[in-house]
């Protein structure tokens, strides 16, 4: 077995609780028990996680604000900031950490997640994706009316237009950044003199304010290798540099220019300008992104723990070299690579049932469970699978430490 396999395995394995095995007799808190138990944001009881109804969905603690502080250390000491996209957790408790820990806001997808987000306290809101229709200019300035600190992107004439319209309407100046294409021709503008003419554009039209801009180049923060991957970034950011350069050679504002994510957070900051990277997926890792390796091992992504995980139930262990659990695609997705059972080895887990997980056991598997022992899987891919749940089980040392609503959850509008 080569020295890159033996990494990934014991960086997996390294990832496992304590302990992975609790008798039948276990209680299964039910989540409306669990409420009962979480008084003004403390634990009446002291519930291990293991005593949880399954499917949960938990995060670590210690990981997670592990992940947050490494985050925020590296940004720093490389001269930029993280804004990260609350996408990934949806969840404004989560956010409020990555604020106190120095982020300088937050990002959204939606405008129905920045207005769950500003409904629970969150203000330094940027939203990544333009707003096209009527309802939605509607709700984005409505949302500015109330949030001093909204932003949204635009990327295109035609869309200025509207939006400075519906800001005039309400006797209001709405920011906006310009939405570059890295390249994907997924969303924004051509860089270059088109990008230029629309800033100019919002410059000049009454009811906009420019603050800069911003290009996310999804297409490379899962590409595999850390050299490729460098390399790719920061080739398909050369043309928002220049469009940058032109940015503030005519004067226009540069103030954000904001754009990378959690496989390129220590590579986005050679790109010149940059000012701020659009993280998400660091603070709970998942099994996509170990598999693309990082800058100090070529075969897992170890840079942050994969600190979200989904505890399961086996529900069926009769038939040889395999066991059946309650975590199927309704509670994992069915995105790949396939969830991973956490700290243990020799096994493999499927999620293509609609209710049911499936485990299976190879020669060297680490062990084998039966019926009513409990697994814990680290995700395929975490921003999905958070918008299956209402909540998350904030663990810490495996004692329920909190409840954490997930307020952004099914905000796909």
């Amino acid at each position: 077995m080569s020295t890159n396999s033996m990494s990934r395995r014991r960086f997996l394995q390294s990832t496992g609780a304590a302990a992975l095995w609790l008798p039948t007799a276990v209680k299964g808190y039910t989540s409306s028990e669990m409420q009962a138990l979480y008084v003004d944001g403390v634990m009446q009881e002291d519930v291990s996680k293991w005593g949880l109804d399954t499917p949960s969905l938990c995060v670590d603690l210690n990981v997670l604000e592990a992940n947050i502080a490494r985050m925020q250390s590296t940004t720093a000491s490389n001269g930029i900031a993280s804004r990260p996209h609350a996408k990934t957790h949806k969840t404004p408790i989560i956010a409020q950490m990555q604020l106190d820990s120095g982020s300088v806001g937050i990002c959204t997808a939606k405008v129905s997640e920045a207005e769950a987000m500003f409904q629970h306290g969150i203000e330094q809101i940027l939203m990544t994706t333009t707003n096209v229709t009527p309802t939605k200019i509607r709700r984005a300035m409505n949302l500015r009316e109330s949030c001093d600190d909204f932003i949204q992107a635009t990327d295109s004439p035609d869309n200025a237009r509207l939006l400075s319209a519906a800001a005039e309407s309400m006797g209001m100046v709405a920011d906006i950044v310009v939405d570059v294409d890295p390249g994907g021709h997924r969303t924004g503008i051509t860089p270059g003199q088109p990008a230029l003419q629309l800033a100019q554009l919002i410059d000049g039209l009454p009811g906009l304010r420019l603050r800069g801009l911003l290009c996310y180049d999804g297409g490379s923060q899962h590409v595999k290798g850390f050299e490729q991957r460098k390399n790719q970034t920061l080739e398909r950011l050369v043309a928002a540099t220049g469009t940058y350069d032109l940015f503030q050679q005519s004067g226009l504002s540069t103030e954000i220019f904001s754009g990378g994510g959690t496989g390129t957070y220590n590579i986005d900051h050679e790109t010149r300008g940059l000012t701020d990277v659009q993280v998400g997926s660091y603070v709970f890792m998942d099994a996509q992104y170990i598999d693309i390796g990082g800058e100090s091992d070529a075969e897992a992504y170890n840079d942050f723990g994969p600190s979200l995980t989904i505890l399961a139930t086996v529900l069926n262990a009769q038939y040889e070299g395999r066991a059946t659990t309650d975590a199927g695609a309704k509670s994992c997705t069915i995105n790949r690579p396939w969830p991973v059972v956490k700290g243990e080895t020799g096994m493999s887990y499927t999620s293509g049932s609609d209710e049911f997980g499936s485990l299976r056991y190879e020669d060297n598997a680490s062990r084998s469970y039966e019926v009513g022992d409990k697994l814990e899987l680290i995700v395929s891919h975490c921003d999905p699978v958070v918008n299956l749940y209402n909540q998350m089980y904030a663990i810490r040392n495996d004692r329920v430490e909190a409840i954490w609503p997930i307020a952004a959850r099914g905000m796909s509008a």
